[in-house]
């Protein structure tokens, strides 16, 4: 079977995380989350903090990415000459995020991995949402974030990966119309979206 490679964007709390993995071992492929730092971080000598800082720093910066008009992806061909620190290692991580695509089928979780794989043939953008008050809930849960600051913890976490999105794409992350599909995790709970996403991405292979 032609394996292809499934990007899950996810709003924070939806268990699209969850998903994801689970989804990559019923497929039997591999996942990727925080992995790609790990191994982008090995490849190119910069430290794994880097990587996190610039995701902290881009995610608080789209009035910046707006100004400067900036987008890494319109000069992924250039050296790193001329680029930011920021942008040099986001375009570190963007190249690992092609390496695993390439090496056959797999799951990557956000990091733009829909857009960075934009022309490639068998991919299946994914979108994993749920309403305000399953995110909630399920966050305080699984994440022991107190009841009080769930709320503004939830909104705070969407913001930060929309502008993250929006920084380094220059598009918005809660489009829809991005996504070959999009699933709805506080209707069909968690291991039936597993389901759901396996029969569609085996249907179309």
């Amino acid at each position: 079977m032609n394996k292809k490679v499934i990007t899950l964007n996810r709003q924070y709390g939806s268990g699209g995380r969850e998903i994801g993995e689970k989804l990559a071992k019923e497929l039997g492929v591999p996942f990727y989350d925080n992995q790609i730092i790990s191994r982008a971080a090995k490849e190119s000598g910069f430290s794994e903090m880097a990587f996190e800082s610039m995701e902290d720093k881009a995610s608080n910066s789209l009035l910046y990415s707006i100004a400067m008009g900036m987008n890494v992806f319109g000069n992924q061909d250039m050296s790193f000459n001329g680029l930011s620190l920021d942008d040099r290692i986001f375009l570190a991580q963007s190249n690992v995020i092609r390496k695993v695509a390439e090496e056959g089928g797999c799951v990557i979780v956000g990091r733009c991995a829909d857009y960075i794989l934009r022309d490639y043939d068998d991919i299946v953008n994914v979108f994993v949402s749920a309403n305000l008050d399953f995110r909630i809930k399920r966050s305080i849960k699984e994440y022991d974030i107190p009841d009080g600051k769930a709320g503004e913890i939830v909104a705070k976490k969407d913001k930060s990966r929309s502008n993250y999105y929006r920084y380094h794409v220059g598009e918005r992350w809660e489009d829809l119309t991005n996504y070959d599909l999009v699933i709805r995790s506080d209707l069909v709970g968690i291991d039936r979206a597993v389901t759901v996403l396996k029969t569609y991405i085996e249907g179309i292979v």
